[in-house]
């Protein structure tokens, strides 16, 4: 953690920081953590068995050195900010991941999310185990051109399967993301701590036979979540994805399951051609620009952040739209200083992918 303990700490427990002195988004998982009870800031926080993953999400990005171009005109980085997710306009390439229980940390729960994401022009995607129901969190757009994706865990029941993609559908979601890295309930010790364990506890049927059964029963695409090996990368393409979204559900399910950043560089050594096939798009430990950049460099189309969002939501919608100022501003200025001019054309020449040690090459 950085310096916020050091001027805040004297803070009584359950005070927040004022919001103007939220720096980075690692600050708000101090503010959190110091504002919210402990049960619900654990469910947020926790991950996985020794929780290696969590910490691999967070540490990976670095072990990758950047590689700075010098003397660029980068001036107009910020108008190349914008960018499209399956052909709808945002202001950004990264995007409020799926969280469950938005209601843990502020009453008013998912529809901050939806309020903060339309001020910033940026994707939302509410989870289905929000606190908030698909209805309320859809009458809380903007407007009817603002777009959101719904996530989804899907019960062994065919009707409800289609009632819910109906809902999705009525309430005016674009697009489904499946959850496909929750086959089974996750081994979260911390959770189980203190009565927060996973919200989808069961043994799910998730094939790429059900993939295309699913498929049929809407008009939205189904966009699978929980990619993480180059194998099903290829799969993904073979099955006629529009989209996949390369995550390890914030390290809370398998341990020791690799980080978004190391599955996108194994797709990009075995099979780049993939990036350009479909859209990617990746989630997991991202709490920089730097961070987001180097997924940006290696063909990831957009970047997602969960837990940085969910703990910005202790502010209300204001700290949402916090949370979004910070991660503009850092990704651009942190392209500038990469001597990119234009983000959508950063490679991986951005990065030496060949150590991953500061001190040998």
């Amino acid at each position: 953690m950085n310096s916020i303990e050091d001027v805040f700490g004297s803070l009584p427990n359950g005070t927040l920081p004022p919001l103007e002195k939220i720096i980075g988004l690692p600050d708000f998982d101090w503010a959190a953590r110091h504002k919210m009870n402990t049960s619900a800031y654990t469910y947020y926080r926790n991950g996985a068995a020794g929780e290696w993953s969590y910490r691999n999400n967070l540490e990976v990005f670095q072990r990758f050195r950047l590689r700075p171009r010098v003397l660029v005109d980068i001036t107009d980085i910020e108008s190349t900010m914008p960018t499209t997710i399956l052909g709808y306009n945002f202001s950004a390439p990264f995007f409020i991941s799926p969280c469950a229980r938005g209601g843990y940390a502020h009453p008013d729960a998912e529809l901050n999310f939806v309020k903060g994401a339309a001020a910033g022009n940026i994707l939302y995607i509410p989870a289905i185990f929000a606190t908030k129901t698909v209805e309320e969190i859809a009458a809380a757009k903007a407007n009817d051109s603002q777009v959101l994706f719904q996530q989804v865990y899907l019960s062994d029941n065919d009707t409800e399967t289609r009632e819910l993609f109906a809902r999705v559908e009525k309430a005016g979601s674009k697009a489904i993301i499946l959850t496909v890295d929750s086959a089974a309930d996750g081994n979260r010790h911390r959770a189980a701590r203190f009565g927060v364990g996973s919200a989808d506890s069961s043994y799910s049927y998730l094939t790429w036979d059900l993939y295309h059964k699913l498929s049929n029963m809407t008009s939205l695409p189904i966009i699978p979540k929980g990619i993480q090996t180059v194998e099903d990368a290829r799969l993904a393409v073979k099955n006629g994805v529009k989209a996949f979204y390369i995550s390890n559900h914030g390290g809370r399910q398998l341990d020791t399951t690799p980080s978004s950043l190391e599955v996108a560089l194994e797709i990009y050594q075995e099979a780049p051609e993939i990036f350009k096939q479909v859209e990617v798009y990746a989630d997991g430990g991202v709490r920089y620009g730097a961070d987001a950049l180097k997924l940006l460099a290696l063909g990831v189309k957009a970047v997602g952040l969960g837990r940085p969002f969910m703990y910005s939501n202790v502010y209300g919608v204001e700290g949402v739209k916090r949370a979004i100022q910070i991660m503009k501003h850092e990704v651009a200025i942190d392209a500038a200083n990469l001597g990119v001019a234009d983000l959508k054309k950063i490679g991986p020449e951005y990065v030496n992918w060949k150590s991953t040690n500061a001190w040998f090459s």
